[in-house]
């Protein structure tokens, strides 16, 4: 048996080791997200400290918790407009960008893992593109439709239109997905600039802001309608994320191990696009983040996808917060899209990783 077999044995074999590294490093990456919050939540124009913003969050968690029969505590004495602020304002941008970042660095891992390519990432099957026809539609011709439904329903069938052109006789092959989500991305890309060159002054600027990733304006139905989907597609790619290890391989490797190529691929591939979909909808087009922090965790933790994918959504969370919380204090009183700011981040690091050699080949 060749070695690259018995060393998917050893990746496949239940190994203890690797949930006590992937908890301990999760741990690290969710304090870590827990400051970028707070340090984001007290970011902008009304100065709030650290302390003020932890109390305001204990308030509301026990407000919350006091209607199941909990008793109710008040640790926040300072100004009532500062709890508007806190709760009603920059929270909920800071938890979608969390949301975004987990979704992003998560699918991101869980792509360049499927295409057995560091170049991959979540919006490699035009997820971007469809979304963004769904989004820009609504915008220029004022449908009656939430942009973030259309949004949603564009990715989606962007994604499965691509499976569709991909797959022959049961078979989705590899390369063939790849190219047809390179043609689907071209043609979306030419409806989109349709749809922006037709539009008036009005709807250009809000299509524009949108294609950039755009989180102004954020309330928390965009995280409650998010954050389920998340979730539970997290939920289903950590299960997959031992096959992922066999995949990775080669289709005939796994096929000798008992893993099911054709089932894996689909299951992967349908998840990842609802993921996806879900963060574009409510976020916009943000770039980078899928690419950049799969590698950037790749080098630290190593490839087993076990403890790959929870390690990239933790830190794309921790990314996007930040990024989000720069862009809003690079331009004071004005948005700067978050898009921007993940572009001037992650193309100057994958350029350093590509000179170094250190981008990995999977």
């Amino acid at each position: 048996m060749s070695g690259r077999i018995e060393t998917a044995i050893t990746s496949y074999t239940a190994d203890t080791s690797i949930w006590t590294r992937t908890t301990w490093w999760c741990s690290v990456l969710a304090a870590a997200l827990a400051l970028s919050v707070t340090v984001a939540s007290s970011a902008g124009p009304v100065d709030i400290s650290y302390v003020s913003i932890a109390a305001i969050v204990a308030d509301s968690v026990t407000a919350q918790l006091s209607r199941f029969g909990a008793p109710a505590t008040s640790l926040f004495n300072g100004p009532s407009h500062y709890e508007t602020i806190v709760v009603d304002v920059r929270l909920p941008r800071v938890a979608v960008a969390a949301v975004v970042g987990f979704a992003l660095g998560a699918s991101g891992a869980v792509m360049q893992g499927f295409f057995r390519n560091p170049m991959a990432d979540p919006t490699i099957v035009g997820i971007s593109s469809g979304a963004a026809v769904g989004a820009v539609a609504v915008i220029v011709y004022g449908l009656t439709i939430s942009i973030q439904l259309a949004a949603f329903t564009g990715a989606l069938a962007a994604a499965f239109t691509v499976y569709w052109l991909a797959t022959e006789n049961g078979r989705t092959g590899v390369a063939t997905l790849l190219l047809a989500g390179i043609a689907v991305q071209m043609f979306l890309g030419a409806v989109v600039s349709y749809l922006i060159y037709t539009s008036d002054d009005e709807s250009l600027r809000t299509a524009v802001y949108w294609t950039m990733g755009y989180l102004v304006h954020r309330d928390w139905s965009h995280v409650s309608s998010s954050l389920p989907v998340v979730a539970l597609g997290f939920g289903v790619l950590m299960v997959y994320a031992r096959d992922l290890n066999v995949l990775v391989l080669g289709e005939e490797d796994a096929a000798t191990l008992g893993v099911d190529p054709q089932h894996t691929k689909r299951v992967l591939l349908a998840v990842t696009s609802v993921v996806t979909a879900a963060a574009v909808a409510v976020a916009g087009v943000i770039g980078f983040v899928g690419l950049i922090v799969p590698h950037a965790m790749r080098l630290i933790v190593g490839p087993d996808h076990r403890i790959l994918v929870p390690t990239s959504a933790f830190a794309g969370a921790v990314f996007l917060v930040t990024a989000d919380a720069s862009a809003r204090l690079l331009l004071q009183g004005d948005a700067l899209p978050v898009g921007i700011v993940t572009a001037l981040v992650g193309v100057p690091f994958f350029l350093y990783l590509l000179r170094r050699r250190e981008v990995v080949r999977l």
